[in-house]
């Protein structure tokens, strides 16, 4: 197996945060002006907002073809939706003979999934469901039921120091048997190990957790490092669960609680935004994108319906461009589920030892708040920038792994390229 991890990273010279492992693990709709344009039969002079439109494709093409020329073969799609105070513009650059994706289009959006967790918890927080400030070990409000198990199960190592606020800031020290290798499977992160031998295993947290005290695995102590941790996350998610739970008085799961407050229909801004816990759960519905990996020896995978039940709270999300627009702005101007100020929190709360990630979001200049992901062959940003009240998702369905970390980075530094390259192309600041 083929193990990258990509614990943070510099997408040119903007800060952006993205892990990625193992090759078996990891777009308002606008109409495309672009064609009617081609298509129409006088010689009109298109309105401003056709012009930039054609702007933003002639953007995305351009760092597409770029791409291209540095991997040495072509790249299925690049895609980018960037929405400004008046408009919103949708680009999907593929080669010739090639469909374009859409806005509507689903895809597997990885770590962005980080974000709706952080959503999650802080807007249990708002509720008086938890304190964020608080140790896992101590009782949910209301309850006299620690947020995690007090039992010989959970005893992983430093638990009792470890808080919420450090799960989400990956300053807990939690050591992420996702990403890393784990004693006793060759090399390989326990996820993976198990997920190659069993493509329909369920996964728990509780089997995760159990890795960290069966090897005593930790990074640091809590709140004196910095480590991206998805198995951290996969803890939050389960705090998240075991919360909505004990409220409810009903076994309810860390998608349940998504759906029912921040994605689904009763939520502030209903999306098309699904988190699957199930091992049978793997269906991505049509129109969908699959995630494309490229490795030596001119091997191609393909991931479209896929186990995502290692990833939960940390990377079991799928959506379309659309969607993630929508949450990702409204979140991030305080008008979805999220207070302005508890906004606020999730933006600036960062640890010592990373003042660009905060609560489940990060900082890119010029493209503003958001995060990242990196999963099975896709690679996904959604951002939005209080300076110029401008919002984007960018995507592109390639892992080239074919040259390792090096041609992957291509791709990745490649999907940030098109995100600048859109804003600039409509005036505002791009690449720094």
């Amino acid at each position: 197996m083929t193990t990258i991890v990509l614990h943070f990273l510099r997408a040119s010279h903007a800060p952006s945060h993205g892990s990625i492992s193992r090759r078996t693990s990891r777009l308002w709709l606008l109409l495309n002006l672009a064609g009617l344009l081609f298509a129409c039969a006088d010689h009109r002079e298109p309105d401003p907002d056709d012009q930039n439109q054609l702007r933003v494709q002639a953007a995305v093409d351009s760092v597409r073809r770029a791409l291209e020329d540095s991997l040495g073969h072509t790249v299925p799609s690049m895609s980018v939706l960037i929405q400004t105070p008046s408009q919103t513009y949708f680009a999907s650059s593929v080669p010739a003979g090639q469909s374009p994706i859409t806005p509507q289009t689903y895809f597997r959006f990885a770590s962005n999934t980080k974000n709706f967790t952080a959503t999650a918890i802080l807007n249990m927080y708002e509720d008086g469901w938890l304190d964020y400030k608080a140790k896992i070990t101590d009782l949910m409000p209301g309850s006299t039921q620690p947020y995690v198990p007090a039992t010989a199960e959970w005893n992983f190592p430093n638990k009792d120091q470890i808080t919420i606020e450090q799960l989400l800031q990956h300053s807990a020290g939690v050591y992420d048997v996702d990403n890393d290798s784990v004693p006793g499977f060759n090399g390989m992160s326990y996820t993976e190990a198990v997920q190659t031998a069993d493509p329909t295993h369920q996964f728990t947290t509780e089997e995760m957790v159990h890795q960290l005290i069966l090897n005593q695995l930790s990074y640091f102590a809590p709140g004196t490092g910095y480590h991206y941790s998805n198995t951290g996350y996969s803890i939050l998610s389960y705090i998240i669960a075991r919360v909505y739970s004990a409220r409810s008085g009903l076994t309810k799961t860390y998608g349940d609680y998504l759906y029912d407050y921040v994605v689904g229909p009763g939520a502030p801004i209903p999306v098309t935004i699904r988190f699957p816990v199930r091992a049978d759960d793997t269906v991505l519905p049509s129109p969908r994108v699959e995630g494309l990996e490229l490795l030596p020896g001119n091997i191609q995978k393909r991931y479209g319906d896929y186990n995502m039940s290692a990833q939960v709270g940390e990377g079991n999300g799928y959506g379309n461009m659309a969607s993630l627009n929508s949450y990702i702005r409204s979140l991030m101007k305080g008008q979805n589920v999220l207070t302005p100020q508890t906004v606020k929190l999730m933006q600036t709360s960062v640890s010592s030892a990373n003042p660009t990630y905060a609560l489940g979001c990060t900082f890119t200049p010029n493209l503003g708040y958001g995060h990242n992901g990196a999963r099975i062959g896709n690679l996904a940003v959604m951002a939005y920038d209080p300076l110029t009240d401008v919002s984007l998702v960018a995507y592109l369905p390639l892992w080239d792994l074919t040259d390792g970390f090096t041609s992957f980075i291509k791709c990745f530094n490649g999907m940030y390229d098109a995100a600048y390259a859109a804003r600039k192309s409509l005036g505002y600041p791009g690449k720094p």
